[in-house]
């Protein structure tokens, strides 16, 4: 598996705005915000639900990852989806930065990951 996720029963806004605030206890800050749902209905003219994904940054963990390995930037930001099922429910995915930053062979990356998951493992578990 890439991600974990829990399924919330709130408004997507809602969601959007709670898990914000819940990472930037975390220390991290959104530096992208991608609404899926326009993009689609701009550039391909289709109707679909409320999607959004979130480029979430730890400047410091960040900073250490990039230190043992420039390219790493490549798998950065942590990306958090926040998305509205058919059922009107909401479901926050978060990418595992266990999985995606195991594919790096540096010394440290593998404790830095970890505890970087915990961090979002622990925004995950405040929203339920």
């Amino acid at each position: 598996m890439y991600g974990f996720s829990i399924q919330l029963d709130d408004s997507f806004e809602n969601a959007i705005s709670r898990v914000t605030q819940l990472l930037q206890a975390e220390g991290f800050g959104i530096l992208t915000e991608i609404d899926v749902q326009a993009t689609l209905k701009k550039k391909l003219g289709i109707e679909g639900r409320p999607y959004t994904i979130l480029g979430a940054c730890n400047p410091p963990l960040a900073h250490q990852a990039l230190e043992a390995d420039p390219d790493i930037g490549l798998l950065l930001p942590c990306n958090v989806v926040v998305r509205q099922e058919a059922d009107d429910s909401i479901t926050v995915a978060f990418m595992d930065p266990a999985a995606v930053l195991g594919l790096v062979n540096k010394p440290g990356i593998d404790a830095l990951a970890t505890e970087v998951r915990g961090k979002l493992e622990r925004v995950r578990d405040a929203l339920g």
